[in-house]
């Protein structure tokens, strides 16, 4: 198949202290949320080599970036991403394919269905922007570093400024 763009964004979270997380619960994590980005990125792989362009964005978290509390695993596997996406920056740009990757804040998706509302209100008050974002909010981010031709090997926090 002919791939212009590749857009990574599975991903699942299992909160909870990290001395509680059985082994099969951290291997699920890390079987979606990187290893779910390996068998995409070399599902198009050849597509994007013949052409020698494209563009793979890939999402991360905010606590990639930061680390979180009680989400050590899920951290983990999101800093992981931002890893991966910087390493394949550098190996694919020669081959006109560019690796950017999102690390969303707080998105009001099913992901939160299960976080306190009260809980939800304290971080979209603790966010400059003083409120939680939307999928439009990171889907926007993505169309930008998809079309964004000179950036890659960037990390672009879609968090309303709430890691600053």
């Amino acid at each position: 198949p002919d791939v212009d763009i590749l857009v990574c964004n599975a991903g699942i979270s299992i909160p909870g202290l990290m001395s509680m997380l059985p082994e099969d619960k951290w291997d699920r994590l890390f079987d979606v949320n990187v290893k779910g980005i390996y068998h995409c990125i070399n599902a198009a792989m050849s597509a994007f080599l013949r052409k020698q362009s494209g563009s793979i964005v890939t999402v991360s978290s905010m606590w990639g970036v930061t680390g979180g509390s009680c989400e050590a695993a899920y951290a983990a596997t999101k800093g992981a991403v931002i890893a991966l996406s910087k390493a394949l920056a550098k190996e694919l740009g020669p081959s006109g394919i560019r690796v950017n990757c999102v690390a969303p804040g707080v998105i009001c998706t099913d992901m939160c269905a299960d976080i306190d509302p009260q809980i939800l209100q304290e971080m979209a008050e603790d966010s400059p922007v003083g409120r939680n974002g939307t999928p439009m909010d990171v889907a926007k981010a993505m169309e930008y570093l998809a079309d964004a031709t000179f950036v890659t090997g960037h990390v672009l926090n879609v968090d309303g400024g709430y890691v600053i």
